[in-house]
């Protein structure tokens, strides 16, 4: 998906193209160097033929010049039906279509802004696209294997099959615009060169990257992770809490993925209501609202919980459990 529609018309319509031009150049040429004619005129008589408009000739043509004439048209008519069998074959196979997608689809990324990438569609990718689309986020997948192409079609995602470590390829996901990118690639390689390339194209990205041994996780931090994730750990985690605290984990399930309430992370931003109010009022003023953890910005710590009394600021962090309205309208 690097090339852009024109540029793959270009090239698949190459031949045809080139018959075409060899007749422009042939036409003008021959007017000029055979009957004399001036250059604008010759390159007239030769455009006119060619698209057989069927005006009258520039200069009367005796059998001579009708001849060349002849011979220009069969240049253009083969140049005609070349590239209608190109079309028919493009058509057929389906070639056609698919670079009419890709160019709907570069489109629609190219529209995007404040998006997240996800690098790779396998299980961990699924995973993550399904849950960042659930909470209303648009999402760019960049994978590697065209089997997972029908996929990717029925879930509706705009995807790039292409190496998500090449620079050109996370530019035409819209790295430089984006405000996440997960990396779940199958290999620790991979995801360190991804993270080295994606930090450096873009410094305010949020990356989780995905390790598969614990050793690399140092690697991914240093490349750029913000944060960094080992899906084995994170499952046998989840297990043993599952054995020893089962109701715990029901209750985080409820309030991560429940259709009501929600666990949610809330930044005060410039403009915001909550900006010279405590956590206290913060919190009276949406029903249902409790507010469980404070990361001001002057502060490098989380406090949990946060003191009443604490004056919320631009670029402070609340972590909150609520209502999923409560919640939006507390961020609006």
């Amino acid at each position: 998906m690097r090339g852009s529609l024109p540029i793959e018309i270009v090239t698949r319509f190459k031949v045809p193209l080139l018959i075409l031009g060899a007749a422009l150049v042939y036409g003008t040429v021959g007017y000029v160097a055979i009957f004399g004619w001036s250059g604008l005129d010759a390159l007239y008589m030769t455009v006119m033929t060619l698209s057989t408009v069927g005006y009258r000739e520039v200069h009367p043509l005796d059998a001579g010049g009708k001849a060349f004439t002849i011979s220009l048209i069969l240049l253009g008519v083969t140049a005609l039906f070349t590239g209608l069998g190109i079309l028919a074959q493009s058509a057929a196979s389906g070639e056609l279509g698919e670079i009419i997608r890709r160019s709907r689809v570069g489109r629609r990324i190219e529209q995007l802004k404040g998006h997240h990438i996800v690098c790779a569609y396998g299980r961990v990718g699924r995973a993550a696209v399904e849950e960042l689309r659930a909470h209303g986020v648009d999402v760019v997948v960049i994978e590697t294997d065209p089997a997972l192409e029908p996929l990717m079609q029925r879930a509706g995602v705009p995807y790039i099959i292409d190496d998500p470590s090449d620079e050109d390829v996370l530019q035409a996901a819209g790295v430089a615009r984006a405000e996440g990118l997960v990396c779940a690639v199958d290999d620790d390689a991979v995801n360190v060169y991804i993270t080295l390339t994606a930090r450096s194209l873009n410094p305010r990205l949020t990356i989780v990257a995905r390790a598969a041994r614990g050793s690399t996780a140092v690697k991914l931090e240093q490349a750029g992770a913000d944060h960094v994730i080992s899906p084995y750990v994170v499952s046998g985690s989840r297990m043993a809490s599952l054995a020893l605290r089962p109701a715990l984990v029901d209750f985080i399930d409820m309030v991560t993925v429940g259709p009501d309430l929600r666990l949610d992370e809330i930044m005060v931003r410039e403009g915001s209501s909550l900006i010279g109010r405590t956590v206290e009022s913060a919190s009276e003023e949406y029903a249902g609202v409790t507010v469980l953890a404070l990361k001001q910005a002057s502060e490098e710590a989380m406090s949990a919980p946060p003191s009443g009394d604490a004056v919320l600021s631009p670029g402070d962090l609340l972590v909150a459990f609520g209502p999923r309205d409560a919640l939006d309208a507390m961020e609006a």
